[in-house]
């Protein structure tokens, strides 16, 4: 049985539109420094925008063990390497869990937005599938 985990086609969509309105923004103002500064909003949002587009899916899981998709490539871990922990930091005041898999050599860490759903219940599913 395979699972995957990637942002939702939605957030993915509105960073796209987000994108297309920058870049509209960026040829509309008026002035050398609000260009400037709205161009760098626009190049940064597209990064974002086409790494979550051609990241999918982000984490899979399968019977041979895990693969991490990146920008330019696929990432494979076995499970017999990969620790699976969920840990919980405190930022502006409020508590944001993240999924790490720890391999010998590597260290993933996975958001909510990265997975499209809660770090927990991912972490769960990943227990569960564990041979």
């Amino acid at each position: 049985m395979t699972r995957t985990w990637s942002t939702p086609a939605p957030m993915v969509a509105l960073a796209w539109v987000l994108v297309l309105m920058l870049a509209i923004a960026t040829f509309l103002a008026d002035d050398n420094a609000g260009r400037l500064l709205v161009g760098l909003a626009t190049l940064l949002v597209s990064y974002l925008a086409a790494f979550a587009t051609l990241a999918r899916p982000r984490l899979t899981a399968g019977v041979d063990g895990l693969s991490v998709r990146g920008f330019a490539s696929t990432t494979h871990l076995p499970w017999h390497e990969v620790k699976i922990k969920l840990q919980t930091t405190r930022r502006l005041g409020r508590e944001q869990q993240t999924l790490e898999l720890d391999a010998e050599d590597r260290l993933v860490v996975l958001t909510k937005l990265d997975l499209g759903a809660d770090p927990e219940e991912v972490a769960g599913v990943l227990h569960a599938l564990r041979p």
